[in-house]
């Protein structure tokens, strides 16, 4: 039913904005001639036998509303219990404090031209839209953290090399009363993980603030990243809502009613086998029903919106295999092929953007949830690709873990050609593994390398926060400041020299730490913002990851569509993919297999794929001691060039060599010595 915002003026005497919310009745409480607001009128159970939990003195927000007037908490609304149901607040009247709904005419703003560029081609750049200008003294004041202060980073995220920028959540979350006491962290949501409104762009984050201001102003921040060359991705949250779970342990009645809940309970969230409770594979109270036609169009119509209107031109998924489920009740059974599943039903409907490059929309899900069957790293259907924390985890250990969780040589060479063991039996290509050493959630790229735990009870600005993984396979280089850097080059190296898609995080540029907090989900914060004053030490390194992603765009054997194999298929005596042991073998099974080995080298051929560079060679040198490499052929007539060397000695602002200026090594049987915990980069020309 659709009604004119004139007749909705006239009828009821509005001048101006509309804003409204809803009042449902149901089976557990029927409508009542004589109910009034704050009354019991009707009332017969907070839940029934069918799940239901309708409460008409709870206003609720329309899911389906373009802006959101406030969050249900503010600085001067600070408590939640008059949205609650249950014995103690099932008549509170919600309606004078709850978010209301406002009506907008269609955005009309443009986003410009969405780029086309293949997802192997990216270099994506994870961050929080607010932490990003929130403390940059080069904006203005009044834009700072919010969709206008971000859209003038474009042309900075630009010339670091970022192709696509990631941000956290940005669709309208809990994080208003995040200003009730902006010393303390006591109920903040920074992160933004519990979406009250799937359509809504964030209030907080826009400078203009009037009804309509949000979306405008997010279109034209993407319109700024568009016409920067940069896709925009955004973090989204379909697997749970900010309704949240059970106030208390076994009660089944109290519970925050706020939309979804009051609308259809049993449609909406995925209930127990008696539908008296969540079932919950999220840990923050309870699965969004993803197997439910009603609450799967839902997300579909979400994602169009976003993606036609707002000019959105990705999604990464919060624990996605919530996506998968296959139970509208009582259980969690996840299935890759089953059609009618929430992930197969978006790239069913929305087109995938091909491998080559091409219109569509890049797909990213965060492989893992909570509970048996949850795990689905390298088992996401087709069209979908993957936060690899096996990449992620394997270089840990090779780099900060070592006689402790030793790493083979197969096992390193697997992760950085792509990781053909968990995407290639499937179809699936190296740049479906979204790569990453660090992410928003667990250590920063600096803090890695310096903290051998996580420190989350340091007080205000740096925590307190609750959480976070025990296990970070950190380590803080025998506190060696020099070699804390050296480790953060290395990282970043293998990073931006693997197949697949590399992902960074906001700050791992100029090695910003939180001191070892390793869960900042609370911290909105200026420790948790990006830093805007570099040290030398930060500006060298920046120079360095700005040099490193430049050269990653340059050799295409660097950024395959498919997995390399070792066949020489143009006939000039190289592999496409050749692997190297110090000596300048080729490593035979026992080499492959030993944990006891802890060097490598690699070779690309880059005329198999039209390289004007005829080839790569990487070494890898992970033991603390010197290792010397012999340098395989190089391609008739080339002599391989020094690209960069992680060690210590060479570190300064021309650590990665600028294009043309490379230091000649020399050729085939060249003996090149590297130091200790480093990283060898060269090309042949």
């Amino acid at each position: 039913m659709t009604v004119p915002v004139a007749t909705l003026q006239s009828q009821y005497g509005i001048t101006g904005t509309v804003y409204y919310g809803y009042r449902a009745w149901g089976p557990n409480w029927p409508y009542n001639a004589s109910w009034t607001k704050g009354s019991s009128a009707g009332f017969v159970g907070d839940v029934d036998a069918a799940g239901n939990r309708f409460n008409p003195n709870k206003l609720l927000i329309d899911p389906y509303a373009r802006e959101l007037s406030h969050d249900p908490r503010t600085p001067s609304q600070t408590s939640d219990t008059v949205y609650a149901s249950g014995p103690s607040y099932r008549t509170l009247d919600s309606g004078p404090a709850a978010p209301k709904g406002i009506v907008l005419p269609e955005p009309t703003a443009a986003t410009g031209s969405k780029p086309t560029r293949a997802l192997k081609d990216d270099i994506v750049y994870e961050v929080h839209v607010r932490g990003l200008t929130a403390n940059d003294p080069s904006v203005p004041a009044a834009e700072r953290g919010t969709y206008k202060g971000a859209a003038r980073k474009a042309a900075e995220l630009a010339g670091l090399g970022v192709t696509a920028v990631e941000f956290l959540p940005v669709q309208e979350t809990q994080n208003d009363a995040d200003n009730a006491d902006p010393t303390s962290t006591t109920g903040d949501n920074y992160w933004g993980y519990s979406t009250l409104d799937y359509f809504a762009p964030d209030r907080r984050y826009a400078s203009d603030r009037s009804p309509g201001g949000p979306t405008r102003e997010f279109q034209d921040m993407v319109k700024a990243y568009h016409d920067a060359g940069i896709k925009v991705f955004t973090d989204v949250v379909y697997n749970h809502t900010g309704e949240g779970g059970p106030w208390n342990p076994g009660d089944k009645n109290t519970y925050s009613v706020l939309s979804f809940r009051g609308l259809d309970n049993p449609e909406y969230y995925e209930l127990t086998a008696d539908l008296q409770g969540p079932v919950d594979n999220t840990g923050v109270g309870g699965n969004y029903n993803t197997y439910s036609p009603v609450a799967q169009q839902l997300i579909l119509d979400s994602l169009d919106y976003w993606n036609d209107t707002l000019g959105v031109d990705g999604f990464r998924f919060d624990l996605a295999p919530v996506l998968g489920n296959t139970c509208r009740t009582g259980c969690f059974r996840y299935s890759r092929t089953d059609p009618g599943t929430a992930l197969n039903r978006i790239t069913a409907a929305m087109r995938t953007r091909p491998a080559a490059g091409g219109t569509g929309t890049d797909w990213i899900a965060e492989p893992w949830a909570l509970g048996n069957g949850s795990y689905q790293v390298g088992n996401l259907p087709a069209g979908w690709s993957e936060w690899n924390d096996t990449f992620r985890d394997t270089l840990r250990r090779d780099q900060n873990a070592m006689g402790i969780e030793d790493v083979t040589p197969g096992q390193l060479a697997t992760r950085l050609a792509g990781s053909s063991d968990l995407y290639q039996d499937d179809g699936r290509a190296p740049f479906n593994s979204v790569n990453f050493m660090v992410a928003h959630d667990g250590f920063t790229l600096a803090d890695l390398y310096t903290c051998n735990t996580k420190n989350n009870t340091q007080p205000w600005p740096y925590g307190p926060s609750d959480g976070g993984s025990d296990h970070n396979l950190s380590w803080d280089q025998g506190s060696n400041a020099a070699d804390q850097r050296k480790a953060a080059r290395n990282g970043f190296a293998l990073l931006m020299l693997s197949a697949g898609t590399p992902m960074m995080t906001g700050g791992d540029e100029t090695l910003r730490s939180i001191r070892c907090n390793n869960n900042p989900n609370n911290l909105d914060s200026s420790a948790n913002w990006l830093g805007h004053s570099p040290t030398a030490d930060q500006s060298t390194f920046r120079t360095y990851a700005q040099r490193l992603i430049t050269f990653r765009k340059a050799p295409p054997a660097l950024r395959p569509a498919a997995f390399h194999s070792a066949a020489d298929n143009n006939g000039n005596g190289l592999g496409q993919l050749d692997w190297f042991t110090p000596a300048g073998s080729a490593p035979d099974g026992a080499y492959w297999s030993s944990p006891n080995n802890h060097a490598l080298a690699l070779r690309l051929d880059g005329t198999e794929l039209g390289d004007p560079s005829s080839a790569v060679y990487v070494g890898y040198n992970g033991w603390s001691g010197d290792v010397d490499f012999t340098l395989p052929s190089r391609g008739a007539g080339k002599q391989w060039y020094r690209v960069t060397d992680t060690s210590t000695w060479a570190e300064g602002p021309d650590q990665v060599a600028s294009p043309g200026s490379e230091a000649l090594v020399g050729g085939a049987g060249t003996v090149y010595r590297l130091h200790g915990r480093a990283t060898l980069l060269l090309i042949a020309k």
